[in-house]
């Protein structure tokens, strides 16, 4: 799938936001990707994660994982339509006393080959704390994947990353901010701090 026509689902779904938002990694942005007015869309998801599915297996080798594990709540959707289009089982963490963990009766075989699914990365801070849960219940985590890189590759997650697409959308630190962007309030959409 060609870049262009990735942007073009989030731009069909109004899913690519311009305005000032604060990200959940505290960072300030003029652009913001909401993943889950795209992902509203079955087939839109189908589709971004089939694409997906060919790039983690071009990259990871077909059958390199035994399952998808995603942190709630945004990588949800694009974890388990991964998982679909992997023929793997998808399962979920999610914050406990600010640490995400499996519940929900959810566990990991030991040694279980686990791919790691975000729906989109800044920084890879939410990565990380997903693949430390990962490792913590006894899985082997041999890649991470997103929709959208918005680091343009710089983000670190540990292991390997396959995104969709890589985006350069610039981010700054709040006392650096831009005049013209702090000018505007800032909208926090995403999901990091919800209890």
């Amino acid at each position: 799938m060609k870049e262009e026509e990735i942007l073009s689902h989030f731009r069909e779904t109004d899913a690519l936001l311009e305005g000032h938002f604060l990200l959940s990694s505290g960072l300030h942005s003029d652009r913001y990707l909401q993943c889950a007015k795209v992902l509203m869309y079955p087939d839109r998801a189908a589709a971004l994660c089939r694409a997906l599915a060919d790039k983690v297996e071009a990259a990871l080798g077909e059958k390199a994982a035994d399952i998808v594990v995603a942190p709630a709540m945004g990588g949800i959707i694009v974890g388990y339509e991964l998982a679909r289009q992997l023929g793997v089982p998808g399962i979920f963490t999610e914050r406990e006393n600010g640490e995400f963990t499996l519940r929900r009766g959810f566990h990991l075989a030991p040694g279980a080959r686990v791919i790691m699914s975000e729906d989109i990365v800044t920084t890879g801070k939410s990565s990380r704390e997903c693949i430390e849960a990962i490792r913590a219940a006894g899985g082997e985590v041999v890649g991470a994947t997103c929709l959208i890189d918005r680091s343009n590759g710089s983000a670190d997650v540990g292991v390997p990353l396959v995104s969709l697409m890589k985006m350069d959308v610039k981010t700054f630190e709040a006392d650096k901010i831009p005049p013209e962007l702090a000018a505007t309030p800032a909208i926090k959409p995403g999901s990091r701090n919800l209890k």
